[in-house]
């Protein structure tokens, strides 16, 4: 059910207010990306390296997220596209409270991805794509849940019997089963300097 008699309300303290005091401008960086193709690695990375300069950050992995915001959710399509659907909304506040929001999510379909990037301005969501092959992502899963999923133990993994739609055109592209990881963190930050997000 909906909620009724719901105003938003406009606080005296903006966004802008927020980012001048921060020193930087806010945006969300959206890791997608098949399990094991490096995304919480990779978004840490990036934000340890935020964080040294000085910048505001938070990260929100996925399995964290799910052992509280969104515990309530299995991992049929519907619960998925919520899961999305809450995060989404999540990273929109912290970038009015003029924080660099980072997500580590498979977030395999395009709709959902697409459906949180129209929360935001233009240049606000920037999608990072962790491209990495399927054949990789399983020799890096120390969980098993590869195997495990293979052998119908799991059902809705994706990759495997889910299906992971890869983005089309994100602003960046990881190759995160040839590059090292520094050198992904040094694509994500120099584009963030080149679109001037970052001094």
């Amino acid at each position: 059910m909906k909620s009724e008699n719901v105003v938003w309300h406009q606080a005296t303290v903006t966004r802008e207010r927020r980012e001048k005091l921060n020193g930087h401008k806010s945006f969300v960086l959206w890791f997608t990306g098949l399990s094991g193709s490096g995304k919480s690695t990779v978004a840490h990375a990036v934000e340890e390296r935020l964080h040294q300069a000085g910048c505001r950050t938070f990260v929100f992995d996925g399995d964290n997220v799910r052992h509280g915001l969104c515990s309530d959710l299995g991992f049929s399509e519907e619960d998925r596209r919520e899961n999305i659907r809450r995060i989404g909304e999540m990273t929109k506040l912290f970038v009015e409270a003029g924080v660099i929001a980072m997500t580590a999510f498979i977030s395999p379909f395009r709709a959902e991805r697409q459906r949180v990037r129209a929360l935001f301005p233009e240049g606000d969501f920037i999608e990072v794509f962790c491209d990495c092959s399927l054949e990789v992502c399983e020799q890096r899963d120390v969980k098993g849940l590869y195997a495990k999923a293979r052998a119908g133990l799991i059902p809705n993994y994706t990759g495997i019997s889910s299906p992971y739609e890869a983005p089309e055109k994100p602003e960046i592209r990881l190759k995160t089963d040839r590059e090292t990881l520094e050198e992904s963190v040094d694509k994500v930050m120099d584009y963030l300097k080149e679109h001037h997000l970052l001094e």
